[in-house]
Formats: structure tokens, C-alpha cells, sequence
């Protein structure tokens, strides 16, 4: 039992089915053009940085709301070891007292990222519309 060998032709090769590609470019076409119009509507949060100069470190510094959190993520409002129950209350009370007031947010370099993010929205929550982070960095 011999096998023949057999060459492909041209006829061979046109009966290969061909994948048509169109329907997929369409949707890609129709992806890219809906990110194209929804980018710019798009509310990115971002952070506004102070100057550097004089007058803005005296005026961060008379600010009656501190928070200091720790390379170990510890919460110190006002000098005081706080629990994040502990330093809700008290941000609620300050803000009744002092409603205007910018709270002061001192930041260890080695915290972790999720804990600004925590008193961030806690913050927004109570109604705190500014915040100055002071970014301290680890020795």
C-alpha cells in the first residue's frame, strides 16, 4: 500500500473558507469612538498642590484640626491616639465649631495608602470641603 503524494494546487487553496474580519473592525471601530466621547465627561479627582513659600506654612500651621497618622497607621488627632470611631466624632464637633476650618492632614510616608483614602472620605462625609496633606517623610 503506497500513499500518493499529492501537492496543493490553487484550486485547493481557494477552497479554503476565509474568516471575514469586518464585523469584528466595527466593534472596535464603535469601542473606540464610545471612550472617544465619554473621555472628556469623564470627573477625575484630583489634588490640588500649594505653592511652596512663607506665608502658606504659617497658615497651615494655626489650623485647629490636626490629624498625624504614623508609619504604623496610627490616628493622632490633636496630640491624642485615636481610634477611627474616636476621630469621626471628634471631626463632627469641630466642624460644628469651627465650620470654615481646613483640616490638617500629616501623613508618614510609610502609612499606607488606604488610610488617607479612609479619612479622606470620611472628611467629605462630614462635610469638609478642603484638606491640606503634609506628606512627612519617613527617617
Amino acid at each position: 500500500m503506497r500513499k500518493k503524494l499529492r501537492f496543493q494546487t490553487e484550486e485547493d487553496l481557494l477552497d479554503e473558507p476565509l474568516i471575514n474580519l469586518t464585523p469584528l473592525i466595527d466593534v472596535v471601530f464603535v469601542v473606540l469612538i464610545a471612550f472617544m466621547l465619554i473621555a472628556p465627561v469623564l470627573e477625575i479627582d484630583s489634588v490640588d498642590l500649594a505653592p511652596s513659600g512663607g506665608a502658606q506654612k504659617k497658615e497651615s500651621q494655626t489650623s485647629p484640626i490636626s490629624i498625624l497618622v504614623h508609619a504604623d497607621n496610627s490616628l493622632w488627632f490633636q496630640g491624642k491616639k485615636v481610634t477611627l470611631l474616636e476621630l469621626e466624632k471628634a471631626l463632627k464637633l469641630e466642624k460644628k465649631r469651627s465650620p470654615k476650618a481646613i483640616p490638617q492632614l500629616i501623613h508618614d510616608q510609610k502609612a499606607q495608602f488606604g488610610t488617607y483614602q479612609t479619612l479622606k472620605n470620611m472628611l467629605e462625609t462630614i462635610g469638609f470641603e478642603q484638606m491640606d496633606v503634609i506628606l512627612k517623610p519617613s527617617k
